[in-house]
């Protein structure tokens, strides 16, 4: 089957709720942070599959671990039965978690994982009211969508669940009460303060959804105090801390969880993407009695728990480990920010660069004053790299993901900026055609 044939086909059998288009490859191998389509074209991805590569594409301890548990056994259900690969798993999770004199409950993605910590949130307080932050991302599932304060079309179509409220996420590039970073007072604390005097009962309120660095609104990082100030405010109304490490877990930020950069230990914490290594398995610690507050089937699913992607998970867990990971992801973000901090200085179009570790958005604007977000010279940027060999993805309409590998050869990561910068050069010199904007659909 050709390339082309295989595009124009998808459109005929999935809808476009169930996906969107970046650029037209068809993948049919891969290895650590190179991907090869089916014409044979080798390209360098800076997108890790969504943040799901953490530990490189068919990373071969994940391959070995899988293959060998497919040869003894590929399911016996963890809500019946108990099989040894979740318990290892959950065993290791809780090793490497912050939460102390915790549980573990396993699913299948991020959404369900957060799904689940809103009735563990609810069920434990005997609280209903959900905090969530505009710009935040949780899920596709019900529930998630529900709380989830990035795109409100779709609720608008579906309903949601009721008593959700949302707060200002601390962003100093467009703070969203007008301040600059060296003369900001904290007023997305105090807002908070506000908040329950104005519109929210703080003693109806079950949870807060963070996540510790906004990824779908574009790798948006909070001030280093924030989240020790919003604590506090949290602990005084006894409002649980649920965070979000779906996208920022298992090593991406240079720590096992980005929350860990800011200070605090969150209540519950959700895991997904890169834990399966590229198979679908997530993960919710909390502390025991808060996972203790539901009964018995109040979250699970008939392939919870499943031994071959506990494996995985577990495989992911130890290469990140004997690999010593967060140190070069730490090492790898530090150099990837300087490549881009000096690409600012020479490309107008790129108006901030943030991030931390591996996990970084390139902010592209219109203007630098009015911060204008550049979102048809981000689908050229995407389209120009993707003819040039780079994968390559935006967040918001105009911020570019930087997500490769924790594993990444160097030269290949210098290659991929190369890449990079040679496409915002094009861009900004009118190179890249309006053919672009029809091709790159992105969110």
């Amino acid at each position: 089957m050709k390339k082309g044939d295989i595009i124009s086909r998808y459109s005929k059998v999935f809808p476009k709720a169930a996906r969107v288009t970046y650029a037209p490859i068809v993948g049919v191998k891969a290895k650590n942070a190179r991907v090869w389509d089916i014409e044979g074209k080798e390209y360098i991805d800076f997108l890790s599959d969504a943040a799901v590569q953490n530990v490189g594409h068919n990373n071969e301890r994940v391959v070995r671990s899988i293959k060998d548990q497919v040869d003894k056994l590929i399911h016996f259900t963890f809500i019946y039965g108990f099989p040894v690969e979740p318990l290892l798993l959950a065993k290791k999770l809780l090793e490497i978690s912050p939460i102390k004199d915790s549980k573990v409950v396993l699913g299948l993605s991020g959404s369900d994982a957060n799904e689940g910590a809103i009735k563990f949130a609810r069920a434990y307080t005997k609280r209903r009211t959900i905090l969530s932050y505009l710009g935040s991302y949780y899920g596709a599932t019900y529930g998630a969508m529900s709380i989830t304060g990035l795109d409100f079309e779709l609720r608008a179509l579906v309903g949601e669940l009721s008593d959700v409220h949302y707060i200002p996420y601390p962003d100093c590039y467009r703070c969203p009460f007008g301040q600059e970073k060296v003369k900001c007072h904290f007023e997305c604390i105090s807002y908070l303060e506000y908040k329950f005097e104005r519109e929210v009962y703080a003693e109806g309120i079950a949870a807060l959804f963070a996540e510790p660095i906004q990824g779908d609104a574009g790798m948006v990082v909070p001030p280093d105090n924030y989240f020790k100030e919003l604590k506090k405010i949290l602990d005084e109304h006894g409002i649980l801390l649920v965070v979000d490490e779906v996208q920022s877990g298992l090593g991406r930020t240079g720590k096992w969880f980005a929350i860990e950069h800011f200070g605090v230990v969150p209540d519950i914490m959700t895991l997904a993407k890169p834990l399966g290594g590229g198979l679908p398995i997530s993960a919710i610690i909390g502390r025991a009695e808060i996972l203790e507050s539901l009964p018995a089937l109040g979250h699970t699913f008939t392939l919870s728990g499943n031994p071959v992607a506990s494996r995985a998970a577990l495989a992911v867990i130890e290469e990140i480990e004997e690999k010593n990971l967060l140190k070069r992801a730490e090492k790898l973000g530090e150099y990837t920010m300087r490549r881009l901090k000096k690409m600012q200085k020479e490309h107008e179009l790129i108006g901030d660069v943030r991030g931390k570790g591996v996990m970084i958005g390139v902010d592209l604007v219109k203007d630098r004053e009015t911060k204008e977000r550049a979102f048809d010279e981000a689908k050229k940027v995407v389209w120009r790299a993707y003819e040039l060999g780079l994968i390559l993805a935006f967040l918001h309409g105009n911020v570019l993901r930087i997500q490769p590998p924790l594993t990444i050869e160097e030269e290949l990561l210098d290659g991929g900026l190369d890449i990079l910068e040679r496409a915002i050069a094009d861009v900004e010199e009118g190179k890249v055609s309006d053919k672009a904007l029809r091709m790159v659909q992105g969110w």
